[in-house]
């Protein structure tokens, strides 16, 4: 005997009833003999890993009954995260954070030595900072123009990160930028004057104003993945892709191909307006943080559901790099440990991360710099959702979505 579906009967599982809005969450292009695919649980939504489906728990009622093969059998919560990870381009999908735990909790099993400001370790991040970034200048002079895209790798990266293929990889501001981020979270000097003289120094060749930054990153860090309070990246919203078709395709394509140069715009947007800010700032950079806050998995919510330790902990994206940008960047992609207290100095946070992992493995998230990542990013990690958390621009413009298309078809899916 056969299912409508084209499924044979044989051994069935019954599921509980639930309902499930008509037309939001309901399959849109399912044929009729396609196969069942392997469902999962993820937190609070059933994902069915063939079709990208996603069927909210918490409705009720109405459809009494599905019909699935049991083998496979529905995989077990280990499982399920390894098949996620493998999807999203991850080493490791952490747990869920329980509500009850503080981020207070989590930074108590910190040790207190990484807390320490080391005079010597910081001035010599300087001196790696200026030196690397004179041999860049040096290189750029003197290459033959073959080697000049290297040379501008190279000098970008000690700078900012912004220039050539660097930032489109690792996307983040190193080096000089790193510097001036240990100052503006008071790691970098017990002096405050000293802080604010190297910080303002640090940022002049970014071209980025070191205090209106410092405010906004501090909202980063008291907001991290807050609904419209997060002052780095924020998902679309559904009215934004519906306002106007210019605005439709200009989002798109931003979040699309040219989504790892946006801090270009963010950088004219919010750094150079003094009614971005509250009048006892004005008198006084936000990086980007895609890869270290931007998953599937990770929600965005809204203040009355938002947990701090959630979003820090949960929230964050460890990353590993290849060993010499993570030198040139001063380990600013273990980036855990920082949302936990900005207070650890850069050249203390893999003592910190060490410490985390061995109290709190299992609730963080953990990837190796890939390309499936970054498609993963690119491709899904669009619209805001309550329930699915993102939906991707080509299932809701199908039509206007030729960037995202283009980018899942010929971008590398290799992890």
């Amino acid at each position: 005997m056969s299912t409508a579906s084209g499924v044979s009967a044989g051994s069935v599982l019954q599921l509980p009833s639930f309902r499930v809005p008509a037309k939001r969450f309901l399959p849109r292009r399912t044929a009729a003999g396609a196969p069942a695919g392997n469902f999962f649980v993820k937190r609070d939504i059933i994902y069915n890993r063939s079709y990208h489906q996603f069927l909210p728990l918490k409705h009720i009622g109405g459809l009494q009954a599905a019909v699935l093969p049991v083998t496979p059998p529905l995989l077990d919560g280990e499982g399920k995260k390894k098949q996620m990870a493998e999807e999203y381009g991850f080493t490791q999908i952490g747990d869920e954070l329980p509500d009850d735990i503080t981020l207070k909790d989590v930074m108590d099993t910190l040790p207190k030595e990484v807390f320490e400001i080391n005079d010597v370790k910081a001035w010599t991040s300087v001196l790696i900072s200026v030196t690397s970034y004179a041999l860049g200048l040096y290189f750029i002079a003197k290459s033959p123009w073959y080697l000049l895209p290297l040379a501008w790798a190279w000098t970008g990266t000690a700078v900012t990160g912004h220039c050539s293929f660097i930032h489109t990889l690792y996307h983040f501001f190193v080096k000089f930028f790193v510097i001036g981020h240990d100052c503006a979270h008071k790691s970098f000097s017990r002096n405050k004057l000293v802080e604010d003289v190297v910080g303002t120094l640090a940022f002049m060749p970014l071209i980025y104003p070191y205090e209106p930054w410092r405010f906004k990153h501090d909202r980063h860090h008291a907001k991290t993945n807050m609904l419209i309070e997060d002052t780095a990246w924020q998902p679309v919203w559904q009215k934004e892709i519906e306002s106007s078709p210019f605005l439709r395709k200009a989002i798109i394509f931003g979040y699309g191909p040219i989504r790892p140069w946006m801090s270009i715009a963010h950088w004219l947007i919010w750094h150079f307006d003094l009614k971005k800010f509250r009048p006892n700032e004005v008198p006084r950079m936000s990086t980007f943080t895609m890869v270290h806050h931007t998953a599937p998995h990770i929600p965005f919510k809204s203040s009355e559901e938002w947990n701090a330790a959630q979003a820090q902990l949960n929230g964050t994206v460890h990353c590993n790099y290849p060993q010499w940008i993570e030198i040139l960047c001063h380990d600013i992609n273990v980036h855990v440990p920082h949302h936990i207290s900005p207070r650890i100095p850069s050249y203390n946070l893999r003592a910190a991360y060490d410490s985390i992992k061995q109290n709190w493995g299992k609730y963080v998230n953990e990837a190796n710099w890939n390309w499936r990542l970054m498609k993963t990013i690119l491709t899904r990690c669009h619209v805001y959702d309550k329930e699915r958390y993102y939906v991707p621009f080509d299932e809701l413009a199908p039509q206007e979505s030729q960037p995202i298309k283009f980018l899942r078809k010929f971008m590398p899916d290799y992890a």
